[in-house]
């Protein structure tokens, strides 16, 4: 499966400077700036209103900053409208699942891959040659991230009758099939048990390793954000507290008081040994 596409090979894929956020008299985010690298897991943490997701809301253009500028790959997001950005190879999951319940996996997934359709209304209207071998391309490509994510037995199941676990790797996989460079992953384990955060872990590990895909996650269970990321930032109240591995940021003195709370839970921030 060909996931991200070629681009220039120096630099940060994904740059945040400076950013703020200001809804009336409320500071959301507050100059808060973080590199992400090329190929890297990158992931943000903090408690309940830090301003994680609104950090994720600016990048996907759906908030727009009151101060600040987000580039990807060199080119000024800021400037651009909200559908603009899936075309430029950013996708994102959401914390609450966002598909269409009525319908299968496999057209779910189809729905996904829409975003590189490139042929014209009087083309899809007519189902001209161009369309229909845009049609045989588009199946190709979403039966590979159904064999990638394991999702072979549940491709014909309409998305309603499936259990929450198995729904968020389907919505995993329609971000998988616009076919991104830059993975955006809100609260993937949200709702998971054990196992199926485990599995998680594993699918967002290949998606980096195997497909090449850089990962921008936002995570509470830090048992995950130790064993995926390769670099944490920790936020509060709007406000960078530290960026760092997960060890450096696990040892970071404000980190400990404003969300983790005591030392017996750094032991969930510590990589498992191989």
């Amino acid at each position: 499966m060909s996931a991200a596409q070629a681009s220039p090979a120096t630099g940060p894929l994904l740059s945040a400077r400076d950013l703020q956020v200001r809804f009336g008299g409320v500071l959301a985010v507050n100059g808060v700036s973080f590199d992400v690298q090329r190929g890297e897991v990158f992931t943000l943490i903090g408690p309940n209103g830090a301003g994680k997701t609104t950090v994720f809301n600016l990048i996907s253009r759906i908030y727009t900053p009151t101060a600040g500028s987000i580039q990807f790959d060199g080119k000024l997001l800021t400037s651009m409208p909200a559908h603009a950005i899936a075309g430029m190879g950013i996708a994102r999951t959401f914390q609450n699942i966002e598909l269409f319940e009525y319908a299968t996996v496999l057209q779910n997934l189809l729905i996904g891959h829409h975003v590189h359709r490139s042929t014209g209304f009087w083309q899809e209207l007519f189902f001209t040659p161009s369309v229909r071998r845009a049609e045989m391309q588009a199946r190709e490509a979403v039966e590979r991230v159904i064999e990638f994510l394991d999702l072979q037995h549940h491709r014909d199941s309409l998305v309603a009758g499936l259990p929450y676990g198995v729904r968020k790797v389907v919505e995993l996989a329609r971000a998988l099939c616009t076919q991104p460079r830059l993975l955006l992953l809100d609260e993937p384990s949200s709702g998971l048990n054990v196992e199926e955060t485990d599995d998680m872990a594993f699918w967002i590990q290949d998606i980096r390793n195997e497909l090449g895909i850089t990962v921008l996650m936002v995570e509470h269970d830090m048992s995950l954000v130790s064993r995926v990321s390769d670099r944490v930032l920790a936020m509060n109240q709007g406000e960078t507290l530290a960026v760092g591995t997960p060890a450096q940021v696990q040892s970071d003195p404000g980190v400990i008081e404003a969300y983790l709370g005591s030392m017996e839970d750094m032991s969930s921030l510590r990589r498992p040994t191989a």
